[in-house]
This record gives structure tokens, C-alpha cells and sequence, in this order.
């Protein structure tokens, strides 16, 4: 099983602390934010390489910290790959980069994608038992509580099963509190379906758009993340964050 972690955004929200330093590597209540990711998913013991795609202004302090990161946490291969943008203005986007690391790398196995800005409190191993029991796309989804709140990601209604029946990014009427988040699961069998939506010319930049896409031609099931996750879009949300994960 491979991860590959979207990691190459310029997160210009979050100026200046951005300006100088990828977001996935800003600290929340002491550590950087990709290590939350990496730390749930450490567990799974399938994982032989992770992929962190960068961009060409932050791949080198990915470099850095990989180096110190895998020799005491995680004792499996990671290639830090440089998507070559600069900036917003030629970034690839996430399915951009995710179609990148698949032809770059000739992947042909099973995909774990996450976003590294993703904040986690509980390990994911269930929702890698999950997936490959199901062999088939899985989506993680998160109740916000809240349709206003929902208006800013997306919104799902699920089959009593579990799959999905209905996806909107940034709805205006949602009916919904369930969103699904940056984290999914691509069996092997899927990849064909992948390189047919690039190929296709459909948008590269947000990773929902391919799930948009897919759950009407392929089954894809949802599995609900436990404990607390947290999105960091602003300054403010991100001293929330290191409140709620500091008295943790």
C-alpha cells in the first residue's frame, strides 16, 4: 500500500505565516501538521512508501524534514517529489499532482491519498480495514453539525450501506451535515478511472471533483473519521486548533 500526501498548496490564507514555510509543517500545539497525519497512520502496517508531493519553493524543507521524521518515527521509504510550480498561478492542483506521482512513479497498488494540512486525533487503521475489505474507492466523511458550516467543503447523502448517493462541492442547500474530507482510498482497479478523468480535461484543482466524478460511474463508499478532526483555513482557526489539540 502506498500513501501519497498533497502537500504542494500556498496556503496564501494563512499569510505571512506561509509566505516562508509549507503549511503542512506549521506547528499545531507543537508539532507539525503533516505529522498528525503520518502519526494515525503509522498503525497500518501495510504501508512500503510514502509520497509527499511539494512544490519547488517548499520541497526542500520536506526534505529536511523527512530525514528526521522517518529515521524516529516511521520506518519506511519516503520520496519527496517537487511538482516544479511556484505558485498559484501555475500550480497542478491536487489531482494534478496526485496524476503526477502515478505516472512519474508508474504506481500499480492499492493508494492511500491525504491532504497534510489534515489534523487527526485517532489512528486510521480501521479505515484501511475498512477500504480493503470494500476493494472499492472510499471516501472519509466528517459531521460538521452545522449546514452553514457545510457550505464551505461539501455535502453527501449515503445509501444505508454506505455509499454514496449524492455529492456536492460548496453546496448552497445542503440538507446535509456529512462532508467528505481529504483523505480517500483507490484500489488498484480504480487507477484506470483516474487517468481517465485527467485525460478527460476535468479540474485538477480540488480533490472532491474526482469524487464528484466517480461516485456516478464507480461505487464509492464513505467511512466516518473518529475523534476530532480540524481544517485550517485562517490565523484564527489555526489558534483554535493548537487550543483544542494543546489540551490534548
Amino acid at each position: 500500500m502506498k500513501v501519497i500526501i498533497l502537500a504542494a498548496g500556498y496556503a496564501t490564507r494563512l499569510y505571512p505565516l506561509t509566505l516562508t514555510q509549507a503549511k503542512p509543517l506549521l506547528p499545531v500545539a507543537g508539532k507539525p501538521m503533516i505529522e498528525y497525519v503520518l502519526d494515525n497512520l503509522r498503525p497500518i502496517q501495510e504501508i512500503d512508501h510514502i509520497y509527499v508531493v511539494s512544490n519547488a519553493k517548499f520541497a526542500n524543507q520536506f526534505e529536511d524534514w523527512a530525514k528526521t521524521y522517518r529515521q524516529a518515527q516511521f520506518p519506511v521509504d519516503f520520496t519527496v517529489i517537487n511538482d516544479g510550480s511556484t505558485d498559484d498561478s501555475n500550480k497542478l492542483g491536487a489531482i494534478g499532482d496526485l496524476d503526477l506521482v502515478l505516472k512519474e512513479h508508474q504506481l500499480d497498488d492499492e493508494l492511500v491519498v491525504v491532504a497534510g494540512d489534515n489534523l487527526f486525533s485517532q489512528s486510521l487503521e480501521e479505515f484501511a480495514g475498512f477500504s480493503r475489505e470494500k476493494q472499492a474507492p472510499v471516501l472519509a466523511v466528517y459531521d460538521v453539525g452545522n449546514l452553514d458550516q457545510i457550505r464551505k467543503y461539501n455535502a453527501i447523502n449515503v445509501e444505508p450501506d454506505g455509499r454514496i448517493s449524492y455529492f456536492e462541492e460548496k453546496p448552497q442547500n445542503p440538507d446535509s451535515t456529512l462532508t467528505g474530507i481529504a483523505l480517500y482510498y483507490y484500489p488498484r482497479s480504480s487507477l484506470p478511472l483516474i487517468r481517465q478523468y485527467v485525460t478527460e480535461g476535468n479540474n485538477l484543482d480540488q480533490p472532491g471533483h474526482l469524487i464528484q466524478w466517480l461516485y456516478q460511474r464507480t461505487p464509492v463508499y464513505t467511512w466516518q473519521i473518529p475523534g476530532i478532526w480540524y481544517d485550517i483555513g485562517s490565523k484564527e482557526t489555526l489558534q483554535e486548533a493548537n487550543r483544542i489539540f494543546g489540551s490534548k
